[in-house]
């Protein structure tokens, strides 16, 4: 049993609401606080002093100076895995270069999984587990990782199995998520429907034979997979077992509705969602995951967060870290310029980045400092927690714990 502390100020996030708005009055900041810790486990949060009476055998884990901690970050949908490099896309694309120029002049998502293909097991894993360590020193321990730039069989599982190698090399938990529904390949003959059904026959049998991933995602837009065979493909992928997940609403509304009507756990992006769309999203279960990387990234509209919110939906905040449209990789910072754009709390910033995301995970065991959680959190140095989301990214956390230990 460990002892960790004391801190000027230990914010738990406990008790705040799965959806809807949150008020920063409804922050429960303990000061001089301290972590019990037992197997990786929070035992109990408290005064540091009472907590030390009350386990007087636990080792102790001083933190000197002034520093506050929070929960530990979960970035839910991210696409670290991949060979190559876009710059030159994104150079085009601020020079006012279409999305059909750029692709034709061999950039595009096409580019990344050329790219993908022809790396090695070794090279991805390697580019991989330094976008890991990026993330993890940033304070996200939980980290959301997708396939799809392999669309075919051979370099779909490649990449799967490289996240796989990934995890018992580092302390971070890694979630792997199917996404051979990213496009159709220039190389695949066939029409997109037929192309989705040999993920359905090959892909994901093999995928859930090896044990590889237990969520499937698609992208569901008019360059990639268009409504009703998108739809026909989820409810195939959760009859096998799968949970399910959707890129939807990112430049045309309406496929977030077909998240919720097939029970998906999320519904990421939503840049174009409508006001109707916003509603029924927010009657439902299905998470839904803002990716203001890809907005700073592409010059696009941010999600409609403020709005998502306010009619009671469950909002998540995620990097969607990759090559091409959001290529920052750094949580706090995108989350912060949301928050100026969309008028957000920064308690409902916080609930989005750890427990709310977690949720778009199917994972309730932590994002919430509290007895019976994980014991993931983040240590800065600083004496005003708002000091975070005020400097956009710059202040960087001093310590990052996993399981009760902390990083080197």
């Amino acid at each position: 049993m460990k002892l960790i502390g004391p801190f000027s100020q230990l914010i738990s996030l406990d008790n705040l609401p799965i959806r809807g708005a949150i008020a920063d009055s409804q922050l429960s900041i303990i000061t001089d606080g301290g972590i019990v810790t037992n197997n990786g486990v929070i035992e109990k949060i408290g005064n540091f002093q009472t907590l030390k009476h009350e386990f007087p055998n636990a080792e102790i884990d001083w933190i000197k100076d002034t520093k506050i901690v929070l929960p530990a970050m979960v970035d839910c949908h991210t696409h670290i895995c991949f060979g190559g490099n876009r710059a030159n896309d994104f150079a085009m694309r601020n020079a006012g270069k279409t999305y059909l120029e750029i692709a034709t002049s061999g950039g595009g998502i096409w580019s990344s999984v050329q790219h993908t293909r022809n790396a090695s097991d070794e090279e991805l894993l390697q580019l991989l587990l330094q976008r890991i360590d990026k993330l993890l020193h940033l304070g996200c321990t939980t980290i959301e990782i997708k396939s799809g730039y392999g669309l075919n069989l051979d370099s779909e599982l490649k990449m799967l199995r490289v996240i796989q190698k990934a995890k018992k090399l580092t302390k971070a938990t890694l979630v792997p998520t199917c996404l051979s529904a990213h496009l159709k390949p220039k190389d695949f003959e066939g029409s997109s429907k037929e192309y989705l059904q040999y993920i359905l026959d090959e892909i994901l049998p093999a995928v859930q034979s090896e044990k590889l991933a237990d969520r499937v995602d698609i992208f569901i837009e008019k360059s990639a997979f268009q409504p009703e065979e998108s739809h026909y493909f989820l409810l195939k992928a959760k009859e096998m077992g799968f949970q399910i997940t959707v890129h939807a609403d990112q430049f045309t509304p309406g496929s977030s509705r077909i998240a919720v009507e097939v029970g998906a756990l999320s519904a990421d992006h939503l840049e174009a969602t409508s006001n109707g769309d916003i509603d029924f999203l927010a009657q439902s279960n299905t998470v839904a995951v803002a990716l203001p990387g890809a907005s700073i990234g592409l010059g696009e509209p941010f999600s409609p967060a403020r709005k998502i919110l306010d009619a009671n939906g469950i909002l998540a905040i995620a990097t969607d870290w990759n090559p091409g449209s959001a290529p920052m990789g750094n949580l706090i910072a995108e989350a912060s310029i949301l928050a100026t754009y969309q008028k957000l709390s920064t308690a409902e910033v916080w609930a989005g980045i750890t427990f709310r995301a977690a949720k778009a995970l199917n994972l309730e065991d932590r994002g919430v400092l509290a007895k019976g959680k994980k014991a993931d959190f983040v240590v800065y140095n600083t004496d005003n927690f708002q000091n975070i989301l005020y400097q956009q990214g710059e202040l960087r956390p001093s310590m990052v714990y996993i399981d009760g230990n902390r990083l080197d």
